[in-house]
């Protein structure tokens, strides 16, 4: 066989297939059969070159191209760290900045209800009269407030609350089944717990104690409640206006958002539960302990603002249609 006949005429195809496999998370319908196509006759010619030529340098390249191509074919598995390292850097990241806006609502409802709430309980004695006698709230705000976060070891009392504010995150989580529509008097439950609680601690001055307390592990506490608020009940609206997608399509990537969040909160929750363990009752001065939780809320932010933003400007979605392990599809 002339080798250099061989590679003067085939090397068109070869050139093609090389473009459309680098191309391959971007492919219309036509490229990918054209790349299924080419992938078998360019396996066709190595075998002929394996058979017929001793050039090992052709052998090595063609070897090299069919199996890239396989790869695009078929979906070759992505190591597991890689899938990982994607997730946290764009999956999770891209799907919360998506929601910002959802979130942003969800925070400025939650605050909103709290402080009126607060302001209500700790300006009217007959409405702290409705929720326990003067006893058991003395009790309440003199001991029982500050005692919940350091009557147990520091390490079960982590993972109770992990569990904890994981189930309340859940909830949330759950709902977006159910298109959103439970989310709203979630936020509202919460929001008016936090708020009794501090018209309490302010009927009796102990504002000081009760933000020095909720504050450390509170601040990204709630604003991974908030994120799973918000995700769904953007699934909620996704119903009401799925865009210029097909309506099953929009719901089917809005509910594998959902899922990304609800992943990515456990690493979240979980750092929050190790602040409200070991910081919260510590005996840090309050300015500390607060610091710890502001600086904690601020990566947290900080992170998903800059790998969010520069996932979506490289049009990511965090759904799974562009996941390494999906073969391309007409």
């Amino acid at each position: 066989m002339d080798i250099d006949a061989f590679v003067t005429a085939h090397r068109p195809v070869w050139d093609r297939l090389d473009h459309l496999v680098k191309r391959r998370s971007s492919l219309t319908g036509a490229e990918v059969d054209e790349l299924v196509d080419l992938y078998q006759r360019v396996s066709t010619h190595l075998s002929i070159v394996r058979s017929s030529s001793g050039d090992a340098m052709l052998t090595g390249r063609l070897s090299a191209l069919v199996a890239r191509a396989r790869s695009a074919v078929t979906g070759a598995h992505t190591p597991a760290w890689r899938e990982l390292v994607r997730f946290f850097t764009v999956s999770f990241p891209v799907v919360a900045y998506r929601a910002r806006w959802w979130w942003l609502g969800s925070t400025v409802a939650f605050v909103a209800v709290a402080w009126v709430m607060g302001a209500w309980v700790a300006a009217n004695p007959d409405v702290q009269a409705t929720i326990g006698s003067p006893d058991e709230i003395a009790q309440l705000v003199d001991h029982d407030f500050a005692d919940y976060y350091s009557e147990h070891p520091a390490a079960s009392f982590a993972s109770q609350v992990w569990t904890n504010n994981a189930w309340v995150a859940a909830q949330t989580i759950i709902y977006s089944v159910l298109l959103g529509l439970p989310i709203p008097y979630v936020l509202y439950s919460n929001a008016a717990n936090v708020g009794i609680s501090g018209g309490l601690m302010a009927s009796r001055d102990k504002l000081d104690i009760f933000f020095g307390l909720i504050m450390p592990h509170g601040l990204l506490e709630l604003t991974a409640v908030f994120l799973a608020a918000a995700v769904g009940l953007r699934l909620g609206w996704t119903v009401i206006d799925p865009g210029p997608r097909r309506r099953t399509e929009a719901l089917a990537e809005q509910g594998r958002a959902v899922m990304s969040v609800a992943l990515g909160l456990v690493v979240v929750l979980f750092v929050s539960g190790l602040i409200e363990a070991f910081v919260t009752p510590s005996g840090l001065p309050t300015w500390a302990r607060v610091g710890i939780g502001a600086l904690a809320e601020a990566a947290f932010l900080l992170y998903v603002i800059a790998f969010g933003r520069r996932a979506l400007r490289q049009n990511e979605t965090g759904d799974l249609e562009r996941a390494p392990d999906v073969a391309p599809t007409a």
